[in-house]
């Protein structure tokens, strides 16, 4: 493992102190340690990225000047399998929370009992102070620089927060002309013209939504006629939104990084979003009323599904929740301080790594039908992403029962036996 200084960001979701995710990330494991039985001799494993490319990015900037960025990909684990995760581009990407994201991804494969071991990466940039031209050029050099560990078999990047179907396509052709012929399966989140899925932007989200309904059947909150909190209004929580609404739910408030917009006879979804596709935020939307941070988070509702940054459910903010259930849209949104808080309060948590593992599943088929060169329409896609998802979350609820544990607990549990598993059926070479 190459050893890298540690970096600590000051920036933030709405000005709110981040906490340092692999700090979170290994209390986490941590809190599993007793569940694994024998198992817990790898446990070591676990904290230690098992590789870490650090990667500086140079490009010519439009007006003539150099411009470097420093980008990131680190591969957690690969016992089970090729890297998965994805790139991000955003001004508050720091190893830190590229280690924290690559683990937590590991644990979200396992977790759902996807082929892949945990990788992530992403690129020190705010991708709205670029050009489209300068963005190829950052995403092109990135990709020559971080060739050396990706590919179809080795590790598949895909999108994340600043980065889209577009930023794949030029990874893919990058990678593609450095090796010589077309590697459509070296990254997913594709457009669909060049090998993506179906039904692969909209996973994510949707799966936000099939979490949310399986734990309100469990706890007797229906979706339909329920009040939704969201914060963020991406591509996550946007489609969660959509969806939510079209099962009879209603969101009576958003955020996202301009503020937040609150209307308790439920915001109209498709406008909402047709307002962020034009102006690119929630600002000046005419759909609701403008709230103050404090007030978003002290909103009555049936689930609250924060889908931003992580580390934005912090202590405070668990103390003053008005919610039964929490649905964790981003990675890494609920401190583990803040966890406690949320169950000593009977508040259910339903962690990152079965709740947004809409995304990774279908990038998990995307992937296969780029080997086989066959691809399925978008209902067997729903279909398949359904029926994975809600056996996921049986297994977990049943863990979580059965060990009188947190969901999320229950879910690092699954996880980090079948990583471990793995990890001593293998051995250590040499």
């Amino acid at each position: 493992m190459t050893i890298m200084a540690n970096h600590h960001s000051s920036l933030s979701y709405l000005d709110t102190a981040r906490p340092e995710p692999w700090a979170s990330f290994i209390e986490q494991i941590d809190r599993v340690a007793p569940h694994l039985g024998p198992l817990s001799h790898w446990l070591e494993t676990l904290k230690r990225p098992k590789r870490i490319l650090m990667v500086d990015v140079p490009i010519i900037r439009d007006d003539g000047t150099i411009g470097h960025y420093e980008g990131y990909r680190v591969q957690h684990n690969l016992s089970r399998g090729p890297g998965k995760g994805g790139v991000r581009f955003h001004p508050a990407v720091t190893l830190n929370e590229v280690m924290a994201l690559a683990g937590w991804m590991t644990v979200k494969n396992a977790a759902l009992g996807l082929p892949f071991g945990g990788a992530k990466g992403g690129v020190r940039i705010d991708p709205r102070r670029f050009s489209r031209a300068e963005l190829e050029r950052i995403t092109r050099r990135y990709t020559s620089e971080i060739g050396i560990v990706i590919g179809p078999d080795k590790d598949i990047p895909a999108p994340d927060v600043g980065t889209n179907e577009q930023t794949m396509a030029w990874m893919m052709d990058t990678y593609s002309v450095n090796v010589g012929h077309t590697a459509s399966g070296v990254v997913t989140g594709k457009p669909i013209a060049l090998g993506g899925s179906l039904g692969r932007q909209e996973a994510t989200g949707r799966g936000v939504y099939i979490a949310a309904r399986e734990a309100g059947l469990r706890r007797g909150i229906p979706v339909a006629g329920a009040r939704v909190v969201i914060q963020g209004f991406g591509n996550v929580g946007g489609i969660a939104a959509r969806i939510f609404r079209e099962n009879g739910a209603k969101a009576i408030a958003l955020q996202d990084a301009d503020g937040a917009i609150a209307n308790p006879a439920g915001i109209d979804i498709p406008a909402a979003l047709t307002h962020v596709a034009a102006h690119g935020s929630l600002a000046g939307f005419a759909g609701g009323e403008a709230i103050s941070g404090e007030d978003f988070w002290q909103m009555d509702c049936e689930y609250f599904v924060p889908a931003a940054l992580e580390g934005q459910v912090t202590p405070a903010r668990a103390r003053n929740l008005r919610t039964k259930i929490v649905v964790e849209g981003a990675n890494g949104p609920t401190t583990p301080a803040a966890d406690d808080i949320l169950h000593e309060r009977n508040i259910l948590v339903i962690p990152d790594v079965l709740a947004n593992a809409g995304g990774v599943t279908v990038s998990y088929f995307e992937w296969v039908q780029d080997f086989s060169s066959f691809f399925w329409s978008e209902e067997e896609i729903n279909a398949r992403l359904e029926s994975i998802m809600v056996k996921a979350f049986a297994a977990i609820w049943q863990m979580a029962e059965e060990r009188q544990v947190s969901i999320r607990t229950a879910a690092f549990i699954i996880a980090c036996q079948r990583v471990l598993a793995a990890r001593e059926q293998r051995g250590l070479y040499p």
